[in-house]
């Protein structure tokens, strides 16, 4: 049943996939499509730049829509739980997919924009709901590789696009819309698939408190009735959560207990989009024709990128929970920027020798062999591992804004960059990808083979204080809005204290309070204090 699960839920991902990579083959064929449109209406010829720019808002305005699909997760995980949000998201990718396929039928570009738009909204919401559903229902010690079906799923999306928009297939003048309108199938395919799939458990425990159901669905994921190990994980989550309420993303950016994670998983998925990598997915085909390569030569070279994407992140899976998050992220990004360089060098001494143009394909997919080994997979799964139950879907809703908004603006900004750079196009990834390895090397912590709230506790504030010559160690605890709900006096061995116990004071005001009664809490620590 977990892989049934997993199967049912990634064809949301497989979504993503499919959406990013099909509007770069049928390039050609929907340029001439928004000239048709045009030149009928207006019976004037389009301007080259008027033509880029609907082109450009074609492409882009589908990151629009995952912005406002990614900013909604959080409230529709919360509202109509994991799985029940997937199933009702599955209406907007086949009315999205309808709008895009009646678009040439119609005679509409603004049918197409808005098809666009649409299945934006739904990928959007899927990048927030599927990694939050797998990463809840995966067993700790497998919770690595499955987050990384995840980027599988999005990566054969891509293939299947690029290989169905070759010229022999969908990829001419009838098949394009055809190709756009494929969206549809994987929707109805989850509507049939995932509600023989359970609810995630932890989602049910947590916050519906409904342990009966929680358990009787790890039953059916471990097909085992020996489940007690994760029900006493998820409550041990839940007690030292027990202050956590759900907190809006505003709550979140305010808490200052969470200021470090949030940074870092806004960081991990800036170092997904602005490396680059969506610039090869909606570009490639012209990237690779303006390095001297015919245009039926850059469409295979293509599906060739498509092909190692899902060769890498296939083998990547067993890596994630050997290697560790951390260390594959930083051979990634390591790896990216050193092909980045090699891209550049290609596009600039293409004219010299015949055979350069092939370095730039070479380098290329060495570029995208590395994003499959770290970036590709890891900030969606590490966003979700940062958190705990009570701020996760916030902390997922405010990642995906930033991972769609990043997609939004490479889409629009990368063809400005290449009529303004022209050869030197990859240098600003090349210098935000050495960025992005520095932040990983100094900030990012191991989550791997690590409990929810083993990560958790790595990021709450401890202070040590001392007493009249004894240490005591403090865990600075916060409510929702960033108040302290007061310190937590850990296990300690003391001196004068001949047993272990935990002793928890909470006031509204922490330091002026601890500060008058330091010496009363730690007699009552000691068991000297009635």
């Amino acid at each position: 049943m977990l892989v049934f699960t997993i199967i049912a839920a990634v064809l949301g991902m497989f979504q993503f996939g499919y959406n990013t990579g099909v509007i770069n083959a049928p390039q050609k064929l929907i340029k001439e499509f928004i000239s048709d449109i045009y030149e009928r209406r207006t019976e004037e010829m389009i301007t080259n730049a008027f033509r880029e720019f609907l082109w450009s808002v074609t492409v882009s305005i589908f990151a629009i829509g995952g912005m406002v699909g990614g900013i909604s997760g959080g409230a529709v995980a919360n509202r109509f739980g994991r799985k029940g949000g997937l199933l009702l998201n599955n209406v907007l990718a086949i009315l999205g997919g309808a709008f895009m396929g009646l678009s040439k039928a119609s005679h509409s570009i603004e049918m197409l924009i808005f098809g666009r738009l649409i299945i934006g909204f739904n990928c959007g919401l899927n990048t927030a709901l599927v990694p939050m559903y797998l990463s809840e229902i995966s067993p700790v010690s497998l919770r690595g590789g499955l987050g990384t079906v995840n980027q599988l799923a999005v990566t054969v999306g891509l293939l299947l696009s690029q290989v169905f928009g070759v010229h022999f297939l969908l990829g001419t003048t009838r098949g394009w819309p055809y190709l756009l309108a494929i969206a549809i199938i994987p929707a109805i395919l989850q509507l049939c698939l995932l509600p023989l799939c359970p609810e995630s458990p932890r989602y049910l425990l947590i916050s519906k408190q409904e342990e009966s159901l929680a358990r009787e669905g790890l039953i059916r994921l471990r097909k085992s009735s020996n489940v007690e190990e994760d029900i006493e994980e998820m409550k041990a989550e839940e007690r030292a959560n027990q202050h956590e309420v759900r907190i809006t993303m505003m709550e979140l950016i305010q808490n200052k207990t969470l200021q470090v994670p949030l940074i870092i998983g806004i960081v991990m998925q800036l170092s997904q989009q602005l490396s680059g990598i969506n610039a090869v997915f909606y570009y490639s085909t012209g990237l690779f024709m303006s390095a001297e390569l015919s245009e039926k030569t850059s469409r295979y070279a293509t599906i060739g990128v498509g092909a190692v994407m899902v060769i890498m992140t296939l083998l990547s899976i067993p890596l994630m929970d050997r290697a560790g998050r951390r260390t594959l992220l930083l051979y990634g990004l390591g790896g990216m920027f050193i092909f980045s360089i090699f891209i550049t060098i290609s596009l600039l001494v293409k004219f010299l020798y015949h055979w350069v143009t092939y370095l730039s394909v070479v380098s290329t997919l060495g570029y995208v062999v590395f994003f499959a080994i770290g970036p590709g997979s890891i900030p969606w799964m590490i966003t979700a591992e940062l958190f705990s139950q009570g701020p996760r879907p916030a902390a997922m809703s405010l990642a995906v804004l930033v991972n769609w908004f990043a997609n939004f603006v490479v889409g629009l900004v990368f063809p400005l960059m290449q009529q303004g750079l022209n050869d030197y196009t990859f240098l600003p990834f090349t210098a935000l990808l050495a960025i992005f390895w520095t932040f990983t090397y100094k900030k990012v912590p191991e989550t791997r083979n690590k409990t929810f709230e083993e990560i958790s506790a790595l990021f709450r504030r401890d202070e040590i204080i001392n007493a009249n010559g004894m240490n005591i160690h403090v865990a600075r605890r916060y409510a929702p809005t960033g108040g302290p709900i007061g310190p937590i006096v850990d296990e300690k061995s003391i001196e004068s204290c001949k047993t272990k116990q935990n002793v928890t004071h909470r006031s509204p005001m922490l330091d002026p309070y601890f500060a008058e009664n330091k010496l009363k809490i730690l007699y009552s620590y000691c068991g000297l204090l009635t």
